[in-house]
């Protein structure tokens, strides 16, 4: 549950098995959990132990991608290749944004937002408004984003 983008294999499952034992979530699961999927969903899986199969994992948030058995590497490194692609401070600045933010007031998140941008935008965001100016990622492209 720790990872930023979880990828499962449709034959994998999940679930709070610690139950069956008297052993308490003591890895951060009580925390983590009811912040991916909400809270009553959360309290369902911490409460009854069930199992929970890779597709209701994706429904329910815990995770993202569910690929055929033995596709879960691939994939992840699939994803590994194409985010490493962009523009890292900028990527840094946003998932640190993402989840600092959680539980902050609108008012103070968006300004924690901005503050903690302005280094990305000053070391990446100028250069790469230059390259769109002059016509690198029109209509949505990929193919030629470049790093900056």
């Amino acid at each position: 549950m720790w990872a930023d983008i979880r990828v499962m294999e449709e034959t994998a499952y999940m679930g709070v098995y610690c139950r069956r034992w008297g052993i308490p979530l003591i890895d951060g699961g009580t925390v983590r959990l009811p912040r991916l999927v909400g809270e009553g969903r959360a309290l369902d899986l911490i409460m009854t132990g069930r199992q929970v199969m890779a597709d209701e994992c994706e429904r329910i948030g815990l995770c993202e991608y569910v690929v055929p058995e033995g596709h879960a590497r691939v994939k992840a490194e699939e994803l590994a290749h194409e985010i490493s692609r962009f523009p890292q401070m900028c990527m840094r600045a946003d998932v640190a944004s993402a989840k600092n933010s959680y539980g902050m007031e609108l008012g103070a998140a968006l300004e924690h937002e901005f503050v903690a941008s302005k280094g990305a935008v000053a070391a990446e965001g100028i250069s790469g408004a230059r390259r769109f100016a002059g016509g690198a990622g029109r209509s949505g492209d990929f193919d030629n984003i470049g790093q900056v």
